[in-house]
């Protein structure tokens, strides 16, 4: 028996993508992945939603 390389299930998430976008109310950076912009997300800073089809992008991991 092999020790795997990898995660179970990791390759269902292979190709995504995380980036980090800042709140348009406050400024607080928030890191959603690919498979995620159709979602709604909140700031955890203060707790307004995120949208993030009008937010600035700052960054790709």
């Amino acid at each position: 028996m092999t020790t795997p390389q990898h995660c179970p299930g990791f390759e269902s998430f292979r190709h995504l993508k995380s980036f980090v976008c800042k709140c348009p109310k406050c400024g607080a950076e928030k890191e959603i992945f690919s498979d995620e912009f159709q979602k709604q997300h909140k700031c955890a800073a203060c707790g307004k939603p995120i949208d993030f089809k009008q937010c600035r992008l700052e960054g790709a991991v």
